[in-house]
Parts: C-alpha cells; structure tokens; sequence
C-alpha cells in the first residue's frame, strides 16, 4: 500500500507547477490510530516552493487523490492539522488477502525462484558435552525457520549439524566422566573416594574426585553416563590409561538425548538434521591437510615463529590470524 499510494502522490504532483526536480514523497504510519494508516507531510514540504499555505496544498492534492485512488483499496483521504494527508485503507484488499492465504493453505508464498540450487545450513552444532540449553533451542528454532524459508523458494536445501568429538571439550568431557566413574566404583567397594575441593559459582566450593579436571563437566549428567558405564561393565574399566570408552559413552548418550530434545521442538515431528557432520573427519581423511598445502602454495598461508598463520591482511583484517 505505501509503494502504491506513492505512485498516486507523484501522479498528483506532476500536474502541479513548482514541485523541485526529483521530489519525493514521504509516507509513515502515524503513531496515533485516529490518524489513518498511512499519513504524509508532502504538503508541509511543498507549501514553500509552491508559494502557498501547506492546508491549502494539502486540501488541492487531497482531491486529487480521492479521484485518483481506487475505492477498493483506500477508504479515505483527510487532511489534518497544519497540513498532513492521512489515508485509511479499505478493508477489501485484507479480505482478499486473507481469502488467497487460506485457499494457497501451505503453499501460500511458496515459489521456485531459487530451483535448482542449493542451500547449506547450519545450526545448533553444539559439541555432546551436555544438555542443550535455551540458547540452543533458540538458535534450532532459528535455524529450521531459515531452512524452511530457503525451501520454500526452490533451493535444496541442506539442514546440518556441525560438531567434533575430537577436540578438547570432548577429552574433559571423558575426563570427567571417567572421575566420576572412579568414585562410583570405589564407592560400591566400600572405599572412600580421595576428594578436592574446586571453586564454584557465586563464590561457592565444590567437592568432586580427585581425578576430576580443574574445568571438568559438573552437571548431573555426568554422573549419570558414569554410572551407566559402571552398570554395563561393572569396575572393568578402571585400568583403563586413557579417556576413550568414557568419552564415547557421554558422546553416545548426549547425542541421543540432544536428538530427542530436537525431536520435541517445533512441529510435524520436530526439527530434523539431514547431516550431522563431524569435523574430526576433516583431520582423518587429509582435507584438512591438503586445504593448508593449497593455501600455502598459493601464497595464502606461512609458517612463522612455531605457527602457522593465515595472511588475513590480504582480505582486509588487521593482523594475520594463527591457524
């Protein structure tokens, strides 16, 4: 309605003598409800190079307008105090709006601008360490609507969930696991479990195994991976050196509950992943590696003082950024 009642304004312009060279008008929906829908200041600019009152302009271009709009789509045109046109709209266009909406149903605004390419987009991708939180769910939700929207103008669109379950995170993760599963174990012994004391939030101290890492995962998750590792294999595994079995057990049951707090998430069976890719893959197959030597021989990449740096200069950073 704005791009339309524009067209009308500068229609009713161009039989006025005085308009400036590339006038143009300027519409904004009024802060008060009892104004219109639409209001315009044009007369209050145009009072000066016109060389009359902006009321009088106003009330000329206002007549105008009533014989010029269609009926159907504008119910009024008034002018108002010093020299403002305001407009109210027919309800005629909303119905006819509402009226295509329902019968389009699901397809309403759906097109095949963009058939044939394809679209690749992630979100949530946060690594199995925990539960997801409200953030994540806010950015799931985010995320599928885009998706949804890219679909539904012909791309293909590609839903993905990035993670690795390679990197620190996930090694602390095991750790921890890994500590609390010590102390279940030494707890059905009947031992006592040697202790620290670590600091928490607010100020507060936290008591936790020995073994636990400094910046180890505390929620009660933790201890409940712990002690299903502890149900299935019973002490067996407290020979073991590294993190390994622990680490894939959080990974194992944090993914499944992560997929079902997807699962629960929006509708018609809630927000769902065609790819859930894994960055260690990366590292494993040599893309990683190859990508560097590409980059490097093309001048883009260099090994300075133990590092590798990436010459982000070229692309408009300030400094060049350690790989």
């Amino acid at each position: 309605m704005k791009d339309y009642l524009a067209a009308r304004l500068r229609a009713a312009l161009s039989d006025l003598k005085g308009v400036p060279d590339g006038f143009e008008p300027e519409l904004e929906t009024p802060a008060a409800p009892e104004h219109g829908d639409l209001a315009t200041n044009t007369a209050l600019r145009l009072a000066g190079p016109l060389g009359d009152s902006p009321r009088a302009v106003a009330e000329d271009l206002a007549e105008r307008l009533r014989a010029d709009v269609d009926p159907e789509r504008v119910a009024s045109v008034e002018v108002a105090g010093p020299g403002f046109i305001n407009f109210r709209f027919a309800e005629m266009p909303l119905q006819r709006g509402l009226e295509e909406i329902l019968a389009a149903g699901s397809g309403y605004g759906r097109t095949d601008d963009h058939a044939g390419e394809t679209a690749l987009v992630e979100y949530v991708s946060a690594n199995p360490t925990g539960p997801l939180t409200v953030g994540h769910g806010r950015n799931a939700v985010l995320g599928d609507a885009i998706a949804n929207l890219l679909a539904h103008t012909g791309y293909d669109v590609t839903r993905e969930y990035y993670f690795n379950d390679a990197g620190r995170q996930m090694r602390v993760l095991g750790q921890s696991v890994k500590a609390r599963y010590e102390a279940l174990a030494a707890e059905t012994r009947g031992e006592p479990a040697p202790t620290k004391t670590l600091d928490g939030a607010e100020g507060e101290s936290v008591e936790v195994p020995a073994s636990f890492p400094d910046e180890g995962y505390r929620g009660a998750y933790v201890t409940d991976i712990a002690r299903a590792l502890f149900d299935e294999h019973g002490d067996a595994l407290l020979n073991e050196e590294g993190v390994e079995p622990f680490q894939k057990k959080a990974e194992e049951v944090l993914f499944a509950e992560i997929e079902q707090t997807l699962d629960r998430l929006g509708v018609d069976g809630g927000i769902r992943m065609d790819s859930f890719f894994n960055e260690q893959t990366l590292y494993d197959d040599g893309r990683v590696w190859e990508t560097l030597d590409a980059l490097r021989e093309a001048g883009y990449v260099y090994d300075e003082e133990g590092a590798t740096w990436m010459e982000t200069t070229r692309t408009g950073k300030e400094k060049d950024t350690v790989l």
